[in-house]
């Protein structure tokens, strides 16, 4: 069988049935074991797009990688952007860009296969199920390079990708980058006072007086999911993110509409944890759910209450995954203070792969010495950890 490798401008070249096939073969075949992940899912990607929140005018213009065989059946693609600037990727290459500009060189646009806006761990060479994986995830592995090499392009970087994958790119030729994350893991606990109870004394101790000093004033919490989530749900939570997001990147990445349009096409896989207080929401915290994991992604809140986000974000959803089976609770990226409420850290993974050979040997020095930080700095905090044990 013989393939080609297609560039797409729009999610919807490669259409919602062949990218699904590709991106969750569980949503075809329960028995896939490849597990659910709703941020590759169409419905999220094109909302992305079709919201206008990911697109050429934002600097995201899709470049989308579709493996097609001689039948004209898609057996692969890949989430890919054309980037003219490095926001929305929390994986920093500014001082990069920096470096080799300074040396005459150009470095955007670049190719960046990613989910936007989306610090979450997945598979990015999305294959359907099959036992040639590993062989078309090889093909989509060329159809980068060799995309970027006719574009002209200084490089591509592959961001938050399953270790598996990383290895993979790894072997291809493509510079390795470790980042630490804080990830909580369901030790097949039956409640919330069950994960307390392998805690040390001290940390139940503070966890259980921030949950009570969170809801101190009268403040309620909702679990809002599928078709009770409701327009006016929305409304209220993109005051919020707007709030967040004005503060932290100047103007939010996200625009209303996005919040509809996946409200409309996957409000199941969505748990809003929203907050009331004196009959009005005041804040709320967006989660996605996957097969096996509770993703958090964005929060805001209009009121100051003390300890109220780690409640809405993270007792709040431990709360869920215990009470749903699911595995682990990602809370997005960076953050210490998670550690002390039962967030572990964990490696995280990109890989990059630079055109130019002698800068690629210089940021290829310079990722050694950081992924060595990294690996400390996981050992450290691992020897803080808040459980009676090493791990929970």
């Amino acid at each position: 069988m013989t393939y080609t490798i297609q560039a797409c401008s729009s999610i919807h070249e490669i259409g919602q049935a062949n990218w699904d096939a590709c991106a969750n073969p569980r949503l075809a075949n329960p028995e896939s074991l490849i597990a659910f992940d709703p941020f590759v899912s169409f419905a999220f990607l094109s909302a992305l797009e079709d919201s206008g929140s990911a697109t050429a005018e934002t600097g995201w213009a899709a470049q989308h990688l579709s493996l097609v065989s001689d039948s004209g059946a898609v057996h692969g693609v890949v989430p890919m952007y054309l980037k003219s600037h490095s926001q929305g990727e929390y994986v920093f290459d500014y001082s990069w860009a920096d470096a080799f500009e300074r040396a005459g060189g150009r470095y955007y646009p670049k190719l960046q296969v990613a989910v936007p806006f989306s610090p979450v761990t997945g598979r990015r060479l999305l294959t359907v199920d099959s036992p040639q994986s590993d062989e078309l995830e090889q093909y989509l592995i060329s159809g980068m390079m060799q995309l970027a090499e006719k574009l002209g392009l200084s490089s591509v970087h592959v961001t938050f990708a399953a270790k598996q994958q990383w290895q993979r790119l790894g072997d291809a030729g493509f510079l390795q980058r470790t980042h630490n994350q804080f990830h909580w893991e369901n030790d097949g606990y039956t409640c919330f006072e069950d994960f307390l109870q392998q805690l040390s004394a001290k940390k139940r101790k503070n966890i259980r007086r921030e949950r009570r000093d969170a809801l101190a004033n009268g403040v309620e919490i909702e679990w809002l999911q599928g078709a009770a989530i409701e327009e006016q749900h929305w409304d209220a939570f993109y005051r919020f993110y707007v709030d967040t997001g004005s503060r932290k990147w100047g103007s939010p990445y996200l625009s209303r509409d996005f919040f509809s349009r996946i409200s409309a096409s996957m409000s199941d896989n969505i748990l809003l944890i929203m907050c009331r207080r004196e009959g009005r929401y005041i804040g709320g915290a967006i989660n996605f759910i996957g097969s096996e994991c509770l993703f958090g992604r964005n929060w805001g809140c209009l009121e100051d209450h003390r300890f109220l986000h780690f409640e809405a974000c993270y007792y709040q959803a431990i709360e869920y995954a215990i009470s749903h089976g699911l595995s682990r609770v990602e809370a997005g990226a960076q953050g210490q203070h998670k550690l002390a409420r039962g967030y572990l850290p964990t490696h995280t993974y990109s890989s990059h792969w630079l055109a130019n050979q002698s800068f690629s040997e210089a940021v290829g020095h310079f990722l050694t010495e950081e992924n060595r930080y990294i690996d400390e700095e996981i050992d450290f905090l691992q020897e803080h950890s808040p459980y009676r044990q090493s791990q929970p």
